[in-house]
């Protein structure tokens, strides 16, 4: 049957709103798609996350969008999902070849390489002529995989840039791999020419402040996020940048501590305001908190993630520090021993270590104690050893506690405390912890009734050596260390540092030998070396009595000693 003029016109007019509504649809669809990427860029994540998963259930077929989703679901660590995503992806008929990326670098978090590389291989086996994306994603695959690796990163990108020398998302890649790498001038260049090929790749200028502040200089790195906030105030990662330029800027003055922390709160909750308040995203804020230790606010949002999700078992982690800070030690135990008695849960150093302290300060809390309850602080003993062999860095956590108990003049629980703090010499404490272990050694063999500890007196002869190993110019650290050698018996080395503390100061001049603790101290010494050679060289004796005499005319003790030992026959 021959078709007429009229229904063949018809037909064609079909044809072409057909094609029409396909393009019309296809370019929407890419609209959301660039959607999504910016809301990941400006990580409004589950703002993405709602607008992938609307394209993919209006249309299964749009492989790319079920990559995207993965990516956030591993970003969020949350695994299962982001695997069961990759998957689904697997079977698009678009773009589903992305999918084997997101495969890939979960292989690379489990360790296998040759696995991840096998999928990478397949992604772009599926490769255009002028394709390039794939290269970008493996490598940002290689830098956001647990076990990170650069210089793979690297070799890809360089892939990527045989392909489109100019591409901006490229040029960005390379700044990331560069800045991991290690390499800051080449991550500047890359930054740079990202950022001049497209001006409106935020990211890129905003990480040209990011090489600034990982090079301390933070006035300036201020400065660069706040000229990207003229031009984009509503940016959300810049208040996230400058949130932590402020943190370590308040670590690096202590001076200013209090003022700098303030501020990097308040950029947090500005970067907060501007994302989401997902329970990932105050996951995020709820570690900030912890490394800014605002734990009045961490309990706060414990609490608000806790409604939001019951059974979620970090929200035991930042319930047991937060109570832990705040006094609640039941709350922190309960919640502590729940997240760390769960094998499925991630537990790191910090979970057994605030366990641990929960477990001490209970067992020392109380008007007028005199000694903790012995089985309470044991297990917070053991528990913080088990966090500090889990990661030697713990120990600097550790400092507060000893504090503590040392101004309640627990001294050998305050020992415990410092003993473990002290075993890793590259904390930050180091020396401030070694006087203090010496100190609560010493003050323990003195008080009333003591019965003298040598094992534990000659640890203390170890931590103020290490002291003074550390800061030779710590004159008080001589002084203890004389007065532990005295608890000894060993008048030598008793002899030996109080000279070294007579040597320091007198060196420092009149006006440091004028100050009233000094002039004690150098009675002390003189009396005490002075007894030490009592019995072996009395002319010895007189001397060093006559040097207190001099100093205090009327001190009586030295006055007696000089007449025994001078009728002494």
């Amino acid at each position: 049957m021959k078709m007429n003029k009229s229904n063949k016109v018809k037909m064609n007019k079909f044809k072409i709103l057909s094609v029409a509504f396909l393009t019309t649809v296809s370019a929407m669809k890419a609209q959301d798609i660039d959607q999504a990427k910016k809301a990941i860029d400006a990580e409004q994540f589950e703002n993405a996350k709602s607008t992938l998963k609307s394209i993919i259930k209006s249309d299964p077929s749009e492989g790319k969008a079920y990559f995207l989703l993965g990516n956030i679901y591993l970003s969020q660590k949350v695994a299962d999902s982001a695997k069961i995503t990759y998957q689904n992806g697997l079977t698009a008929k678009n773009d589903e070849h992305f999918n084997y990326i997101g495969l890939g670098q979960m292989d690379l978090n489990k360790g296998d390489g040759a696995a991840a590389k096998a999928k990478f291989e397949l992604a772009k086996k599926e490769m255009g002529r002028r394709d390039f994306w794939e290269y970008v994603y493996i490598a940002r695959a290689y830098m956001n995989a647990d076990n990170q690796d650069f210089k793979a990163a690297i070799q890809t990108l360089n892939l990527a840039n045989e392909k489109n020398t100019a591409e901006p998302q490229v040029l960005l890649a390379f700044g990331d791999a560069h800045y991991g790498d290690k390499n800051q001038n080449a991550a500047y260049s890359a930054y740079r020419n990202a950022f001049q090929a497209d001006n409106t790749l935020i990211r890129a200028k905003m990480q040209l402040g990011v090489l600034l502040k990982g090079a301390k200089a933070y006035t300036e790195a201020v400065k660069a996020f706040n000229d990207v906030i003229a031009t984009n105030p509503n940016y959300g990662p810049l208040y996230r940048e400058l949130a932590e330029t402020y943190y370590y800027w308040a670590l690096n003055v202590p001076s200013r501590n209090d003022e700098y922390m303030k501020e990097a709160l308040s950029y947090y909750e500005k970067y907060m305001s501007l994302t989401d308040y997902s329970l990932a995203s105050r996951m995020r804020h709820a570690d900030f908190l912890i490394v800014a230790h605002d734990y009045k606010a961490l309990e706060i949002e414990a609490e608000k993630m806790k409604q939001i999700d019951k059974v979620n078992p970090r929200i035991l982690r930042y319930l047991g520090y937060s109570a832990y800070y705040n006094d609640n030690v039941d709350v922190a135990i309960k919640s502590l021993q729940d997240y760390t008695g769960n094998t499925a849960n991630n537990v790191i150093s910090l979970d057994y270590l605030y366990l641990g302290l929960a477990n001490v300060k209970k067992s020392t809390m109380g008007t007028d104690i005199i000694a903790a309850e012995p089985v309470l602080f044991n297990i917070g003993i053991e528990l913080i050893k088990k966090a500090v062999a889990m990661e030697s860095a713990a120990v600097n956590d550790l400092s507060e506690a000893g504090k503590g108990l040392y101004e309640q003049k627990l001294y050998k629980e305050a020992a415990a405390v410092f003993e473990i703090s002290t075993s890793n010499k590259e904390s930050k404490n180091f020396l401030l912890d070694n006087f203090y272990l010496g100190n609560s050694i010493y003050f323990d063999n003195t008080k009333a009734g003591a019965v003298k500890d040598t094992i534990a007196l000659r640890k203390a002869d170890i931590a103020f050596g290490n002291v003074i190993e550390a800061s030779p110019a710590t004159q008080d650290a001589y002084v203890y260390r004389a007065r532990t050698n005295t608890l000894l018996g060993d008048d030598e080395q008793m002899i030996k540092y109080y000279q070294q503390y007579i040597d320091i100061v007198t060196k420092k001049g009149p006006e440091e030998m004028a100050k009233a603790a000094v002039k004690g101290k150098l009675i002390e010494a003189y009396n005490t070396m002075a007894a030490g050679y009592a019995n072996t060289d009395k002319v010895k004796a007189i001397e060093y009595f006559n040097k207190t005499l001099a100093i205090d005319p009327e001190n009586g003790y030295a006055q007696q000693s000089v007449d025994l030992l001078k009728n002494k026959k």
